[in-house]
């Protein structure tokens, strides 16, 4: 193997030990996704980061060698932030770093890098075994969904983490409006959006906002107008999905046809058994007119609609409790409901990293989550995931 691919694989292994994993794969393309991203130098560096923020002179210590100076090291970390390898914070007056996950991290953070050989990688990586348990194995997941605000009521007894306009009222600033990066792949794939044409749907806030800043992406925008255009995602029928965390970081406006997290909810058997959510839809038969308008709605196909006249059903194994069906009612017979168990999502990034790197599972863990992929395929009919 040549010595720079070495560099490589050493990387692979490094960030498959970090958050979400960086399984290595029979075809190696791992390696072409890395390459796209960091050089051989670069890559020895960001070997020496953890998945937790530190300091310069912390990570110094370590990859000293490979640098002439704790100055030539920042340079050398800031250029790796830039092309969306790594992540950084202000921590006690000082910029901490950190290794990105490539979902929802690396990828997220290549807006302005996206090529049709860097696509074609990214998407055959994300399509692999090896990719998608690792992904899967995850103890919480990194986005979670929230209810559209007209779909939710005084009765719903809504925490501030599940109503977007309070998470935007308390979020810290800065805001930066993003193109929806999944958006972008499916046009440069040669595909367009069903729900909307609007470009600009994604949101960073604070760390998140000020990392963009410096990766070049997005523009910054005042809160009244991040609210707006939060706003306007709503109503057009997109899902609200920010950080699994109280404290939004970002938050992501998704469609079923190009989001990636909501396309593998499409795949999965059982989708909500690695999803969070505190709701779920539920139609009232007695005044439901049949008209199906839920069903067209619906971005992960929990509702179905079998013929005019006829009650819609929704399938409550798939339902994200989105809402986005409720105020497209004109029967208003859909309604949100409430879990019995609120989930609490923990407080920050940083906190929701931890949680899923103390809850990883190993080897046996995950021959036993392919086995119940497999299993509940075969019960629920749902065998997209086995094609």
């Amino acid at each position: 193997m040549e010595k720079n691919n070495q560099v490589y694989v050493r990387l692979q292994k490094h960030l498959d030990n970090q958050v979400i994993g960086f399984p290595a794969t029979r075809s190696g393309v791992e390696i072409k996704i890395l390459q796209h991203i960091f050089t051989p130098q670069e890559a020895e560096i960001a070997c020496c980061l953890s998945y937790q923020y530190e300091p310069l002179e912390t990570i110094f210590n370590r990859a000293g060698r490979l640098v002439e100076s704790a100055g030539d090291l920042e340079t050398t970390l800031d250029g790796i932030q830039e092309k969306g390898g790594l992540e950084s914070k202000i921590k006690h007056g000082k910029m901490h770093y950190c290794n990105a996950p490539l979902v929802v991290g690396m990828y997220e953070y290549q807006q302005n890098r996206l090529t049709p050989e860097f696509i074609e990688d990214f998407n055959e990586y994300t399509s692999s075994k090896n990719f998608g348990v690792s992904f899967l194995s995850s103890k919480l997941p990194q986005m979670r969904t929230i209810p559209v605000s007209k779909s939710i009521h005084p009765q719903h007894n809504v925490s501030t983490f599940d109503e977007v306009i309070t998470l935007l009222q308390q979020a810290e600033e800065p805001f930066v409006i993003i193109d929806c990066i999944c958006r972008k792949k499916k046009s440069l794939e040669g595909g367009s959006c069903k729900v909307t044409n609007r470009k600009e749907t994604c949101l960073a806030i604070g760390s998140m906002a000020r990392m963009a800043r410096l990766s070049h992406i997005g523009r910054e925008i005042p809160r009244d107008e991040a609210i707006s255009i939060i706003e306007q995602n709503q109503k057009q029928g997109l899902v609200l999905q920010p950080s699994n965390t109280e404290e939004a970081e970002f938050i992501c406006s998704c469609c079923g046809c190009c989001c990636g997290m909501l396309r593998i909810q499409n795949i999965l058997p059982k989708p909500l058994d690695f999803w969070a959510s505190n709701f779920y839809a539920a139609v009232n038969r007695n005044t439901c007119e049949g008209c199906g308008v839920c069903a067209k709605r619906c971005q992960v196909g929990a509702v179905s609609h079998s013929a005019k006249n006829q009650p819609a059903v929704v399938n409550q194994d798939r339902c994200i409790g989105c809402g986005v069906c409720v105020p497209a009612c004109p029967a208003q017979s859909i309604t949100l409901a409430k879990k019995p168990v609120e989930v609490k999502p923990p407080q920050t990034r940083e906190d929701l990293h931890d949680l899923i790197v103390a809850g990883k599972k190993g080897r046996l863990g995950k021959l036993k989550l392919t086995g119940k992929l497999v299993v509940d395929s075969i019960r629920t009919g749902h065998m997209d995931l086995l094609k």
